[in-house]
Order: structure tokens, then C-alpha cells, then sequence
């Protein structure tokens, strides 16, 4: 299989400079060991990590360095590539040995690899501000989407305090008043090094919740 430069192009919608780059961006290992897209993947890779990353933090300037990780690693995993990878048409041109072959959406590694090769075939070719563009207009509804990946106050102030201490907030509670079918309660929530903040609500959850949130304001957290 031969690659055809022009039908690449309006698929990526840009010149191309050096031919060279994207063949060995879209051959797979199985048709050549010495000329293949591995080392392109992992330099595409790399690029990707770097623009997702900074779109993140410029879209989320008040968010923890814990949900955006969380939001990037859903950006970055290898259904992601694979799904923009064969959205973009890339299985039309992998170079594979095995003729017979057809790509399908089961080959999720071979589209995820060559999605990253073919980023980083770009890159070199046409330099990291056509890159950034191509990457943000092809992750744009995975981006707008990664909101799922926001956590609860509790779950991330319990993943900052292992991180940083090895150990789990201690949550106590201070009193439970009113009637059963409309109890207050107020509860204290502490991790290593911290004052006591407190948190209140109408049941034991949405009080934990509440204290955590109100640690995680004084970390510049939340």
C-alpha cells in the first residue's frame, strides 16, 4: 500500500512539506522494522500530553491539580486516540503488512498508535502552532465533555491528604440536632497539619461534604 499524499491532505486539511515524515507516521510495524511509526508515537505522545495540558489549565485556572489530571488522563487514554483516530479517516491509509488485513474499530492500539504518530509527523513538519490548532479542533467535544471526571470535595480532599501525607482525613461529628425528619448536622473534618473546619448539612454525607469543601478553600483548592 502506497500512500496518497494529496487524499491526506484534505483529510487533514493542510500542506504537506515532507512526504517522508507521514509514511513513517502511518507504517506499522508489521510491514517494516526499521521504518515504522513507533518512535513517531512516542514523540506524538508527548505533544499531545503538552497541548491538552495547557488548554486544561487555561480552561480551568480555579481546578485542583487532581481533577485535571483526572480530565487529561480521559483526554489522552488510548480509546480516546483510537476513537479520533479512526474519526479522522486514519485507517484508510496505515501502511500494515498483512494485506489481507482490514483496520477496524477493535484495533484500538494500532488507531491510538498512529493517531500519536501521525501528530507528531505533523509537528515536525509544520511546527507546534498548526499542530496545537489541529490537536485542539479534533479533541474539542472530548474536552467539552471531560467534565465527568470532576470530583466530590471529600473524594478529592481524601486523594490530596494520601498524596501529600499518606493518610486519611479524620472526620468527627460535632452534634446531630432536630427531629428525625429534619436532623442538622455538623461535623469537623482535619488532615495532618490542618485547624478543624467544619461542615453542615442534612445528613452525615452532606456535612462531610461541606467540611471538606471548606478545607479545600483554605488550600486554594476549591
Amino acid at each position: 500500500m502506497s500512500l496518497n499524499i494529496l487524499k491526506l491532505e484534505k483529510k487533514i486539511k493542510m500542506k504537506i512539506r515532507k512526504k517522508s515524515f507521514f509514511i513513517q507516521a502511518l507504517t506499522h510495524k508489521s510491514s517494516s522494522q526499521f521504518l515504522n511509526n513507533e518512535k513517531l508515537e512516542f514523540l506524538g505522545d508527548r505533544v499531545i500530553g503538552l497541548v491538552l495540558s495547557k488548554k486544561l489549565f487555561d480552561l480551568y485556572p480555579n481546578e485542583s491539580e487532581g481533577v485535571l489530571d483526572k480530565r487529561f488522563a480521559k483526554l489522552v487514554n488510548r480509546n480516546t486516540c483510537a476513537l479520533i483516530g479512526w474519526s479522522l479517516g486514519i485507517q484508510n491509509f496505515i501502511i500494515i503488512g498483512d494485506k489481507k488485513k482490514k483496520i477496524t474499530m477493535k484495533d484500538e492500539k494500532i488507531l491510538s498508535d498512529t493517531c500519536e504518530a501521525l501528530i507528531a509527523a505533523i509537528y515536525l513538519d509544520r511546527g507546534f502552532d498548526d499542530v496545537s490548532n489541529f490537536i485542539i479542533n479534533l479533541w474539542r467535544d472530548h474536552i467539552k465533555k471531560s467534565y465527568i471526571t470532576i470530583l466530590d470535595s471529600k473524594t478529592e480532599l481524601q486523594e490530596y491528604s494520601l498524596k501529600s501525607f499518606k493518610k486519611l482525613p479524620v472526620y468527627n461529628v460535632i452534634y446531630l440536632k432536630g427531629p428525625r425528619h429534619n436532623p442538622t448536622f455538623k461535623i469537623s473534618v482535619t488532615i495532618t497539619g490542618s485547624k478543624k473546619f467544619y461542615g453542615f448539612g442534612k445528613s452525615k454525607q452532606q456535612a462531610e461534604l461541606d467540611a471538606a469543601k471548606n478545607l479545600l478553600k483554605s488550600l486554594s483548592i476549591k
